[in-house]
């Protein structure tokens, strides 16, 4: 479930000028501190993403990831077994075979 910070318009009481507040991404916004009953807004903050840093972690997680090398040359950074390490734009035969890190 989201956190969603909120802010008190006017004084702030025990949460803080500040406070977070764990709510369902249905749910309404407060107009209203749970605590002390005094009118907040919802402030829009910055969120949280966190990604593989290397191409062996995208590798591991499934990822392909392809590195331009020339004009229609892809490097193929994460290769598998029987992958081609280089994509040709013009040979399809060079793609790399997504059936081994795609399941249905």
């Amino acid at each position: 479930m989201p956190i969603y910070e909120y802010e008190h318009i006017e004084a702030a009481c025990s949460l803080g000028p500040v406070f977070e507040i764990e709510q369902s991404v249905s749910e309404e916004r407060l107009q209203a501190c749970p605590s002390c009953g005094r009118p907040v807004r919802k402030l829009i903050s910055r969120s949280s993403i966190s990604v593989p840093k290397s191409n062996s972690a995208l590798k591991d997680l499934g990822f392909t990831k392809l590195v331009k090398r020339d004009d229609g040359v892809y490097e193929n950074v994460t290769a598998r077994d029987r992958d081609s390490r280089y994509v040709h734009r013009d040979r399809p035969e060079t793609l790399p075979n997504l059936k081994k890190t795609i399941s249905d």
